[in-house]
């Protein structure tokens, strides 16, 4: 049987400006998780806080 990737939501707070992104991503190999999140309307690209939980 085939491993199953299970989605979780991800909500994203940027520590500069404070804005918010609710996504949806999956796990990788890493140890995070795959969005497609690449930065925050202000530019930051590292700064972030991020809450994971499943869906």
């Amino acid at each position: 049987m085939p491993e199953i990737n299970h989605r979780y939501k991800i909500v994203i707070r940027c520590e500069q400006c404070g804005e918010k992104y609710i996504l949806r991503g999956r796990p990788n190999e890493m140890g995070g998780f795959d969005t497609g999140f690449k930065r925050c309307v202000c530019g930051n690209e590292s700064q972030f806080d991020m809450d994971v939980s499943p869906e």
